[in-house]
């Protein structure tokens, strides 16, 4: 095996870094940097606070000068940085050599281009990932492939077009390749979505080798990024749709007013959400005594037996939550816009969705235990009590 030479430095700008050389013709040499460290190490000498998230920023006091200082890293100041360093390390070419005109010139072996997203509520990143992995595995796809790198596709395109999810303990990441390139989405340190595009051939995008074609390299990297998440976009409402759901599903104070939840398997919600469709189609407005006479059938109740302290308490909590609102100068209420959209969903999922149905099916009481569904949960049950017993493990 030939030998090759390492060393590991530490710039004033670019922070870590390493050379690696070979020892033999024509001496051959990688430089390895990292361009979130030059970030930190600029930040830093500009006094700038800012939270690092691994080998990305977490937040930062200057958006836009950091924003402003990753635009700044040049193939020029990249060019320096080595011409810098090779002043002062060992290295196969002595003076003569070099005055001769042997010399070393920057290429690009390989570029990653990254996209970091920090959510406010990491619960979200980790929920909006698993709509990801789940309606995204098509797109390795050819025709996916073509839509996130924007190149066309054909049968004698070379390279695997595939989807590959890899779990490394417990974090899974999704991985997208196109030739020898390839995008790389996961949820970084369970804060932040991260997507990357890594170029390990920049002829893969009919462009050069040379560092000078780095600017337009990333131009391609940055897009493919976005593009990736435009085509996900479809998952994007996992999360925005999680937050409003569990604003349903707990207790809200407004103003100093507190309001029960508006659980979606409670009967007397999908009662109240039900009264409410049938006054917009009716009346558009309605009043504390319409509310009663109304809930009450759908509760198996006479409406003299709903207290008026009952209703006031449902009808604080439809307005709480943002589902009604009261007419200024009156004692009418009508429903928001917000409320007919939850009112529907909440209604309609609640009658169609086979929540019921299906835990009856698989429930001790079931009346057709041969059914594949319920099989299946009992075959599943049968297998976890026996690897508890064969582990010893308590029920």
């Amino acid at each position: 095996m030939v030998n090759h030479y390492y060393f590991y430095c530490v710039d004033e700008d670019f922070g870590p870094f390493f050379l690696k050389f070979g020892s033999y013709f024509p001496y051959n040499a990688k430089l390895c940097i990292n361009g979130h460290e030059y970030l930190k190490r600029q930040l830093t000498k500009r006094g700038v606070k800012f939270e690092a998230l691994d080998n990305g920023i977490k937040s930062c006091a200057d958006p836009k000068l950091m924003q402003q200082l990753c635009d700044g890293l040049s193939a020029d100041r990249i060019d320096r940085l080595l011409r810098k360093w090779l002043r002062r390390l060992p290295h196969p070419f002595p003076p003569r050599d070099r005055v001769a005109g042997y010399r070393y010139a920057l290429s690009i072996l390989q570029a990653e281009f990254s996209l970091t997203q920090v959510l406010d509520q990491p619960v979200t990143g980790r929920i909006f990932f698993e709509e990801v992995i789940r309606e995204n595995l098509d797109l390795g796809r050819p025709s996916q492939v073509s839509l996130v790198f924007d190149r066309k596709v054909i049968r004698r395109t070379p390279g695997r077009f595939r989807t590959r999810v890899i779990t490394d303990g417990v974090v899974p990441s999704l991985h997208v390749d196109y030739k020898k390139s390839r995008i790389k989405q996961y949820h970084k340190e369970g804060q932040a979505l991260r997507t990357e595009t890594t170029i390990n051939d920049t002829r893969d995008f009919a462009i050069g080798r040379r560092i000078e074609n780095l600017q337009e390299l990333r131009k391609i990297g940055f897009a493919a990024n976005r593009r990736l998440l435009d085509v996900q976009r479809i998952g994007h409402d996992c999360f925005i749709g999680e937050a409003s759901f569990q604003d349903m599903q707990r207790p809200v104070t407004v103003d100093g007013q507190r309001a029960a939840a508006l659980r979606f398997a409670d009967p007397r919600v999908q009662g109240l959400l039900h009264v409410l469709l049938l006054f917009v189609l009716v009346q558009g407005t309605f009043a504390h005594s319409d509310l009663r006479e109304h809930l009450a059938p759908l509760l198996g109740q006479k409406p003299s037996q709903l207290t008026p302290g009952r209703i006031t308490y449902d009808l604080r909590r439809l307005r709480l939550h943002g589902l009604i609102e009261r007419i200024p100068k009156s004692y009418r209420y009508r429903i928001t816009a917000n409320g007919l959209r939850t009112a529907i969903f909440y209604t309609r999922l609640y009658n169609r969705a086979p929540l019921r149905t299906g835990l009856a099916i698989i429930s001790q009481r079931e009346t057709d235990y041969k059914l594949p569904i319920a099989k299946s949960i009992r075959a599943a049950e049968v297998a976890v009590n026996n690897w508890y017993d064969d582990e010893k493990l308590a029920a």
